[in-house]
C-alpha cells in the first residue's frame, strides 16, 4: 500500500513557484555586468523559450546575477540541463568540458566573451551563443550570437512549466579537483531540491524571509552552495554581486552595508579582503549576522576577529562538487553553546556534523558511520554526463546528493 499525501514530483522549478506565490514581491537584486543596480522579484524571474527540450545541455559562463538565475530556473523548468562552466579553468579545459557535456546552448556574459571567442572553433556541439545583455549593450562578434534580451522578445510568453520525473537531471558541474580533465556530476531535480531543504535548516545554516541572503561564491563553484535554491526556498531576498573583478573589500562592503545583507557565503580570500578593508578604514558591518566559509580551511583568526569586533558569527563548512556540495556544517551544538574564547574557537575550528541529506550506509549496527573516501565519490573519466547515475549504480558508489 503507498501513501497518499504529497504525490507530486520535487522540481526545482516548484521552488521558484513557492518564491512568486508566497513572497512574490520579495527582490533579487543585482550588480550587472553593465555597471548598474537591477532589481527584480521572484515574480518576475522566469525563462520562457522554445528550441530547448527535455534533456539538452547548456552552457553558462557567467557571474552571480539575475540573467544567470533567470536562465538556472528556465532551463530547469523545460526540463533542460544547466551546465555551469568555471571560467577560471585553462581555455583548452572548458573547450573539453563543453564538447564533453554536449552542449547545445551557451549563454555566457559580457565579460568571458573574449574566452569564448577564444575557443569556440573547438567547440563541436554549441548551436547558438545568446550573450547575457541587452540590444544596447550588445557588441560585435563573429560568433553566432544574440542578446539575451532579443532572445527572450522572440518568443509571445505563453509557457508552461513542464512535468516530469524528479530524478531527471536538473544541473552538471565539473569538478577540476582531480587527476586528468575534469570531472562531470550531474544533480537531479530531487537532490537539488532536498539539499536546498537541508540546507535553509535552523541547524545548518538557518535562512528564513527574514534574511537578506548575498552568495559571494559563484554559481559555477559547486552548484553556488545551493544558496540560489534555498534563498527562494524560504523567501529571502537575494543580493547577487555580480562580475568578480569588481569585488574588493570595498565593493564588497558597498554592497552589504547598502543592500543590509544579513547572511553571505564565500572562500576565505573574500573575507581576507574584506576585513582587510575593514581595519584600515575603521568601516563596521552593522546588519552581517553570519557568514558561511567554506572551500578552504577558515583560519581561527578570521573566525574571531568576525566575532569579538563586528559580532558576525562564522559558520565554517566542508564539501565537494560531488556532495551538492555541503557536506558538513559547524553549527554549534546545545553542549556548545556556552563555551567562550578559546574553547569556542576549538570547536568552529572544525567542520561540524553531517546533514541529513547524505545517506548513511553502514553494515546495519545503529549509529555505524560508513567509510567514505573520494574514490566513492568520483565520476568516471570518458564517461558522458547522461552515464553518471548508471555508472554509480552499477559500481555501488554513491550519488551525488
Amino acid at each position: 500500500m503507498l501513501g497518499l499525501m504529497q504525490d507530486w514530483p520535487l522540481l526545482c522549478t516548484k521552488i521558484l513557484d513557492h518564491a512568486a506565490i508566497n513572497h512574490g514581491n520579495r527582490e533579487v537584486i543585482s550588480r550587472t555586468v553593465e555597471g548598474t543596480i537591477a532589481r527584480i522579484s521572484y515574480r518576475d524571474l522566469r525563462l520562457e523559450r522554445d528550441g530547448i527540450k527535455l534533456g539538452d545541455r547548456c552552457a553558462t559562463l557567467a557571474w552571480n546575477a539575475a540573467r544567470h538565475m533567470e536562465v538556472w530556473y528556465g532551463l530547469l523548468g523545460i526540463g533542460a540541463i544547466y551546465h555551469t562552466v568555471n571560467p577560471r579553468l585553462f581555455p583548452e579545459q572548458i573547450a573539453w568540458i563543453i564538447n564533453h557535456a554536449e552542449d547545445r546552448f551557451l549563454f555566457v556574459d559580457l565579460t568571458f566573451l573574449p574566452i569564448v571567442e577564444k575557443v569556440f572553433d573547438q567547440l563541436h556541439t554549441i548551436e547558438k551563443v545568446i550573450i547575457l545583455t541587452d540590444a544596447a549593450h550588445m557588441p560585435e562578434t563573429t560568433l553566432p550570437a544574440v542578446a539575451y534580451e532579443t532572445w527572450l522578445a522572440e518568443v509571445d510568453g505563453d509557457f508552461a512549466w513542464k512535468s516530469f520525473d524528479e530524478n531527471t537531471a536538473a544541473g552538471i558541474c565539473y569538478t577540476s579537483g582531480t587527476t586528468g580533465n575534469p570531472k562531470g556530476v550531474v544533480y537531479s531535480h530531487r537532490s537539488n531540491v532536498l539539499h536546498a531543504m537541508t540546507t535553509m535548516q535552523v541547524d545548518i545554516l538557518g535562512l528564513s524571509s527574514r534574511h537578506r541572503v548575498m552568495p559571494v561564491v559563484p554559481l559555477f563553484h559547486a552548484n553556488g552552495w545551493s544558496l540560489a535554491f534555498a534563498a527562494p526556498m524560504v523567501g529571502a531576498t537575494m543580493v547577487m554581486p555580480g562580475p568578480r573583478p569588481r569585488m574588493d573589500g570595498e565593493a564588497i562592503w558597498k554592497l552589504l552595508n547598502t543592500e543590509k545583507v544579513s547572511f553571505t557565503a564565500a572562500v576565505p580570500t573574500v573575507w581576507l579582503m574584506l576585513l582587510e578593508y575593514l581595519e584600515k578604514t575603521g568601516k563596521t558591518l552593522p546588519y552581517l549576522e553570519r557568514v558561511e566559509i567554506g572551500d578552504s580551511a577558515c583560519l581561527r583568526a578570521m573566525t574571531q576577529k568576525f566575532k569579538d569586533v563586528y559580532d558576525v558569527r562564522v559558520i565554517h563548512a566542508w564539501g565537494m562538487t560531488e556532495m551538492s556540495p555541503l557536506g558538513s556544517v559547524c553549527t554549534l551544538k546545545p553542549e556548545y553553546e556556552n563555551l567562550t574564547g578559546e574553547a569556542r574557537l576549538d570547536i568552529q575550528e572544525k567542520q561540524g556534523h553531517a546533514p541529513l541529506h547524505h545517506r548513511n550506509e553502514g553494515d546495519g549496527r545503529r549509529g555505524q558511520r560508513p567509510p567514505v573516501g573520494r574514490q566513492d565519490l568520483r565520476a568516471a573519466e570518458g564517461s558522458r554526463p547522461g552515464d553518471h547515475a548508471r555508472l554509480f549504480q552499477e559500481r555501488g558508489r554513491r550519488r551525488s546528493g
